[in-house]
């Protein structure tokens, strides 16, 4: 089944510095493992939604959002990118048809987006948006999107679903774009190459290196081991949901700060270094032209925090006002980073450890994919006794990382899922490290409690 595609508005030019520095990632990747940077969802719709209600919405998308029929290709030197915003074309919609029966529904929904999601995207030649449909008496009862990374990111996906569902409801492309007016990729191009732009950039890069050079330049101490498979370790915590508002709400700071606190003061005590470094994964917007827009930001920010261990609470309220710095320079071209680092290095410049990788994905997805949390008056202790801590897979080694963390959204849990070099961090020690993060923000939360409950009773 193909959407036809036409009159969308269209142009050339330089591709932004997400796009270039994704492609780049991408591009020395096998074929085989690039299928990993592709940004997928996937849910159920109930009680389903016309066929026809849904092809018209997503053709209506790709009007609203450039970067959803955007080609990347290499520039006429060779060494740098261009994107093209194609006019018109065909967007193939891969199909199923079953009975309406919920559990067929769920298995031909996880096997077509599992087929999706399992092909990497040629970025010269396809648009970067696949979609797959379950259908049943007409009605359209599970999608799946799978879009190429050098798209979007969580972000962008978060704003792909939200503005679909809109549509799919009765919007319409310039209803959208009044209310929220994105910023498409070639005008980002733009104001990057803008004075302002490059301003920003030369402004951003400083900071990163300025964090660079304060930074330990190793937490952990190195290894001779052999490569091994890299353990995945999974959290799930229902007490540390609950406790992480709790405590973030208490000391004025955002619940990943909260979370960014917690694994820094583990990196402190693991790795016996005080000063910690490491790199968040920025998908917020901190320029007000991309809040709403559909595209890649790609760039990581360089937090770094000295002396992470002492009076919790303190920690976070430290760890808030330095993510903020960290966040607001993580927009730059990273090409031109890339080579100062390389630079310093050559000349023997010490610089922080970067083997530390931090991404909070819980707030990507709207509520309409996204389960709501729920709520629950559950003793925190007792929610703590459903804690489990479990060992879903393995990865391929990869150099010059000592763990990634990733929080993940629930239903009635917040997941903690930790990706670690075996040789740093062998599966005891990461055991300690996630349960060490719940048992310092729950913790928290159960002292903050107690010593509300001391104000609130009257003494005598």
């Amino acid at each position: 089944m193909d959407i036809s595609f036409s009159n969308g508005r269209s142009g050339s030019g330089p591709a932004t510095w997400g796009q270039q520095a994704i492609w780049d990632v991408v591009n020395r990747l096998t074929p085989a493992d690039r299928p990993r940077y592709n940004i997928t969802t996937a849910s159920p719709v109930d009680p389903g939604v016309p066929v026809q209600t849904t092809l018209d919405a997503l053709r209506d998308l790709l009007h609203l959002h450039d970067s959803l029929h955007t080609r990347l290709h290499p520039d006429e030197s060779g060494t740098g990118l261009r994107q093209t915003v194609d006019p018109d074309g065909l967007l193939t919609v891969h199909t199923r048809h079953c009975d309406d029966d919920p559990a067929e529904l769920a298995t031909a929904g996880s096997a077509l987006h599992r087929r999706l999601a399992a092909d990497p995207f040629d970025s010269a030649t396809d648009w970067p948006l696949r979609v797959g449909l379950v259908i049943a008496d007409g009605l359209v009862r599970h999608i799946t999107l799978v879009l190429s990374h050098t798209a979007v990111d969580g972000s962008g996906m978060g704003r792909v679903i939200q503005d679909l569902t809109e549509l799919a409801l009765g919007a319409t492309p310039e209803s959208v774009r009044a209310e929220r007016s994105p910023q498409q990729p070639l005008e980002e191009a733009e104001f990057q190459r803008s004075e302002r732009g490059r301003r920003r950039d030369a402004n951003a890069r400083a900071h990163v290196l300025r964090k660079l050079r304060l930074g330990p330049p190793r937490l952990f101490p190195p290894t001779t081991a052999e490569s091994a498979p890299f353990p995945n370790a999974l959290l799930d915590s229902p007490a540390l949901l609950r406790a992480v508002d709790l405590v973030a709400t208490a000391h004025r700071a955002s619940s990943s700060s909260v979370l960014l606190a917690a694994a820094c003061t583990m990196t402190a005590e693991l790795s016996g270094s005080p000063d910690v470094v490491i790199q968040v994964i920025v998908s917020n917007r901190f320029l007000p032209g991309l809040t709403d827009a559909v595209s890649v930001i790609a760039s990581d920010g360089m937090f770094h925090l000295p002396n992470a261990v002492g009076d919790f609470g303190e920690t976070v309220r430290r760890t808030q006002a330095a993510a903020i710095a960290a966040y607001r320079h993580a927009y730059y071209e990273r090409r031109l980073l890339d080579g100062e680092i390389d630079r310093l290095t050559a000349e023997g410049v010490p610089l922080a450890d970067r083997s530390c990788i931090f991404n909070d994905t819980r707030d990507l997805l709207p509520a309409t994919l996204a389960t709501a949390p729920v709520p629950s008056s559950e003793p925190l202790d007792r929610a703590r006794e459903r804690t489990t801590l479990t060992w879903p897979t393995e990865f391929d080694p990869r150099p010059g990382l000592s763990y990634a963390l990733d929080a993940l959204q629930t239903g009635d849990a917040l997941q903690l899922a930790m990706t670690a070099d075996p040789a740093v961090l062998p599966r005891p020690a990461m055991a300690r490290f996630l349960l060490g993060i719940e048992n310092l923000v729950v913790g928290e939360a159960e002292a903050l409690a107690g010593a509300a409950e001391a104000v609130a009773v009257p003494a005598g």
